[in-house]
């Protein structure tokens, strides 16, 4: 049986490693035909025996499983977690009551809950395995191995021949190969929230849950020293792009507060990014084989369709925790609030999108693997995808670092002029502050001249984006009405169905 080795298990005597990664010249020569023939049934042995572990999911987060790393079978990302927990001797601390849910979807928000569910499950240093197991050891994880092959082989029974797999392991397949939406999806639908808990209470009609989260800034406000005044008028030539409507004019802000402000916002968004951009990284050289390619490319455009909004979905559900957070969003009137998020966190879904964008291939991550602009064909959209990817590529090309990507995340979310606000004044007050923050962090940084302006210029590109995924969902809402309506899931629908319009308040 043919298997992927990884390069962690592989001997560093020999020097030969499977992949893109060449050997040396001198060591090609070293080996005669005999010594490889001999190693390549050890790695075929090592990499069939780690097959088989990786039937067992992840114990720290339920994910698919590489392996037994620092004792513990784990998956790639809560091993590169764990391994830099130890490296930096990292002290977290959890915003919430140290009882985080730790799964596939929420592992990245709670880096302590995190960590000691990889010590409770004995995760360790001292653990990392030289030699073989004890038979103790060895039957106790055989006996693991065939429960999981049992429950495996339970399910393929009772899927019905012919029948794909699942797209999402979150959700049931039905017989025409679309994702049955059940009502337990997680994330915010139906009001739950990330951490998997109910809130008291939810916005009426909506599947958007803004109710407030803790405190996330763990910043001590005073200890901050008083520093100097910043002239936050809009005369004072900071906000080229921004101006007041009304003839209102903002308080100034002082140099603590811009500083409270970004940092803020920053830690927000890094609790709330879907993947570690080192995770990201590492996984770059996963892209989807021709053969793979041409299955997507084969699937049904409603089926693609479905899957991408599930996609997106799962990515805006991090994004309403992201606004969550950042101060002053929970202060505004709770239709502004959900008018900011239902016009703006698609345009943070695209921003977000670079960090996981490789532009040396032209690829982007997504379920599961890099994927090329090919890998969306069914979906009808080339026009659409090809903007999409070409806007990645030139955001990518700005080398922003998270504290950039995290405040122009923000200003583009707490955008002033969206329509049907009722509290303009407080919003258009709000983003500017977030603009001053942003501009401070970018001089602090040494960026050049000029890209505070580039950056907000990218903003009319991410609403035509925006505007022209509303046209194709129109066009193919039009054709596919039922499938929408019974397999698109309810947050995706509220967020971009056309009849949100309609449903607002008409001025006069």
């Amino acid at each position: 049986m043919q298997a992927w080795i990884r390069k962690e298990q592989l001997s560093k005597e020999s020097g030969q490693v499977f992949g893109p990664i060449p050997l040396k010249r001198a060591e090609k020569q070293s080996w005669s035909l005999g010594k490889w023939n001999a190693l390549s049934l050890n790695y075929l042995s090592r990499a069939t025996h780690t097959s088989q572990i990786e039937i067992i999911p992840c114990k720290i987060c339920g994910d698919k499983s590489s392996g037994i790393h620092y004792g513990v079978i784990t998956c790639e990302g809560c091993k590169g977690f764990f391994r830099r927990s130890q490296q930096s001797n990292a002290a977290y601390s959890c915003p919430r009551q140290k009882n985080c849910l730790i799964d596939r979807t929420s592992r990245n928000r709670c880096q302590h809950c995190r960590l000691q569910k990889c010590l409770a499950v004995g995760m360790s240093r001292d653990a990392v395995k030289f030699g073989r197991m004890s038979k103790k050891q060895r039957d106790s994880l055989y006996a693991e191995v065939q429960k999981h092959r049992l429950q495996q082989q339970q399910r393929d029974h009772q899927q019905q021949p012919g029948e794909a797999e699942p797209l999402t392991p979150t959700y049931g397949l039905s017989t025409n190969g679309l994702t049955e939406l059940h009502d337990d999806l997680s994330g915010y639908m139906n009001g739950h929230t990330p951490d998997g808990t109910k809130p008291d209470s939810g916005v009426s009609s909506f599947y958007l849950d803004i109710q407030p989260s803790p405190d996330q800034s763990g910043l001590d406000i005073n200890g901050i020293k008083p520093e100097p005044i910043c002239d936050f008028t809009p005369g004072s030539g900071f906000f080229p792009y921004c101006s007041f409507t009304n003839g209102e004019t903002s308080p100034t802000v002082s140099m603590a507060e811009l500083e409270h402000l970004a940092q803020n916002i920053s830690k927000s968004h890094m609790e709330t990014c879907q993947y570690l951009r080192e995770e990201l990284q590492q996984m770059t050289w996963q892209a989807f084989l021709q053969e793979e390619v041409e299955s997507y490319q084969s699937k049904p455009r409603e089926v693609m369709w479905q899957l991408c909004a599930i996609k997106i979905t799962e990515a805006i559900q991090y994004v309403v925790e992201f606004a969550k957070r950042i101060d002053g969003f929970m202060e505004l009137c709770q239709n502004d609030q959900i008018v900011l998020l239902k016009a703006g966190s698609l345009e943070v879904v695209f921003i977000r999108m670079c960090r996981a964008f490789d532009p040396q291939n032209n690829t982007v991550y997504f379920d599961g693997k890099y994927a090329g602009p090919d890998v969306f064909k069914s979906l009808g959209c080339d026009d659409l995808i090809s903007s999409v990817f070409e806007f990645a590529k030139n955001l990518c090309s700005m080398h922003l670092s998270e504290d950039e990507i995290a405040l122009f995340s923000a200003f583009v979310l707490m955008s002033a002029d969206r329509s049907w606000l009722q509290e303009k004044v407080k919003v258009e007050k709000l983003q500017q502050k977030i603009q001053l923050a942003l501009q401070h962090v970018l001089q602090k940084n040494h960026r050049e001249d000029g890209i505070l302006t580039k950056l907000i210029c990218k903003v009319s590109t991410l609403r035509a984006l925006c505007s022209r995924h509303t046209e194709k969902l129109t066009a193919f809402k039009a054709i596919y009405p039922d499938i929408v309506r019974a397999h698109f899931p309810p947050l995706y629908k509220e967020l971009f169905g056309s009849d949100f319009e309609q449903s607002m308040p008409v001025d006069g």
